[in-house]
């Protein structure tokens, strides 16, 4: 189709998501003003942006078109932003050769990835864009993750919720509770702040030294250990909380935390794996919702849900659409020439011409690689 090639003008098209208490939205009145502007139309789905505080007449004062059907919108675009992965009521909207730009992780969902390589659908992944050897486009959404990660731990070590009773804040002649946070990545480190300044024990798990290094001096007072299974275990043991905040780019997560390990954690605590996303770090986490959030093992509440942003839609909207909006206006005045001029950008592809286009992806299926430059 000629606008993968780039210099076509565009139809972008804006659906409201339909996961389970998705807030978000994909895209800005802002964004949609400035890709108007770039002689683009945008079409968006009436009260896509309400969950996010944005109106739609927001939206028509950007110079987007206000749409009643999210099937009509994606049929008639050439490219869709969205903020989640489409669900099975959503596959057949999308066609062949049309760009989608979204969250995909792919690696923690089979069916998704089989329907969209079956679909030929041009998907480019938020969470795997490069930039500098970091993740520009997952970073916002992995800082909102991390600091609600201690807040929603916090809420279920309450004891109306089985919780062990425990304020992760210390007050007079009181024990500190303990944190312990695995990876030290985004996630991580914005786990760690908040469960810092809540002067709890913490203690975080990282397998960069030097990134050990850059964590020390920003939190002196957190305690910090190189990566390793015996410790690990050793330290959940006796642990209020615990934050999975492992990452492989495009990869599925690794399981850090084994379910005997999980069974001698103490009743009462608490695990969020917030690497749910990718397939989750502990062994017994399996997606939750915002409906139904949590679920016991052994004594031990997990809080898995998939799309912990959705919680707090204005905050991330605004965050992850600033941080996307270059690219989208990238996309949509160049094509895929904006990922052939962008190495970091060609990254973001998984999925083309009915090939998988990212090697974690690829691997954690034991599929076929094909390098995506070979097909751009």
């Amino acid at each position: 189709m000629p606008y993968i090639l780039g210099g076509e003008k565009l139809i972008v098209g804006t659906i409201k998501e339909i996961k389970n208490n998705e807030n978000r939205v994909g895209l800005s009145p802002m964004g949609a003003k400035e890709l108007v502007n770039n002689k683009h139309t945008v079409l968006v789905e009436r009260g896509a942006g309400l969950g996010s505080g944005f109106k739609d007449e927001e939206y028509a004062s950007a110079g987007a078109k206000i749409v009643d059907s999210p099937k009509e919108i994606c049929e008639k675009s050439d490219m869709v932003i969205k903020v989640k992965e489409p669900l099975p009521q959503e596959y057949d909207y999308f066609r062949e050769d049309q760009i989608l730009f979204t969250y995909l992780h792919f690696a923690s969902g089979k069916q998704l990835t089989d329907e969209m390589l079956k679909r030929k659908i041009c998907c480019i992944a938020y969470e795997t864009v490069e930039k500098d050897g970091k993740l520009p486009l997952l970073k916002p959404m992995s800082e909102v993750a991390g600091q609600m990660a201690i807040i929603m731990g916090a809420y279920y070590l309450a004891k109306p919720f089985q919780g062990r009773g425990m304020l992760l804040s210390p007050v007079e002649n009181t024990k500190p509770s303990k944190t312990v946070i695995i990876g030290g990545g985004v996630v991580g480190e914005n786990a760690l702040m908040n469960a810092n300044g809540l002067r709890g024990e913490v203690v975080l798990f990282e397998l960069s030294d030097k990134r050990i290094a850059e964590l020390k001096k920003k939190y002196p007072k957190a305690r910090f250990e190189k990566s390793d299974k015996a410790k690990i275990e050793k330290e959940i043991l006796d642990a209020d909380l615990v934050v999975g905040a492992v990452l492989v780019e495009g990869a599925k997560a690794p399981k850090v935390i084994s379910k005997d390990m999980v069974m001698k954690m103490q009743d009462g605590s608490v695990i969020v794996d917030v690497a749910i996303d990718q397939g989750g770090c502990v062994e017994t986490s399996h997606a939750t919702s915002h409906a139904d959030p949590v679920f016991k093992v052994g004594g031990v509440t997990h809080y898995c849900v998939a799309n912990m942003p959705g919680a707090y839609p204005r905050t991330s909207t605004i965050a992850l659409t600033t941080a996307t909006l270059p690219y989208a206006v990238e996309l949509a005045n160049k094509g895929l020439k904006a990922l052939k001029d962008d190495d970091g950008f060609m990254r973001g592809l998984n999925i083309y011409k009915g090939k998988i286009t990212h090697k974690g992806v690829a691997d954690a299926f034991g599929l076929p690689f094909v390098e995506p430059k070979t097909l751009v």
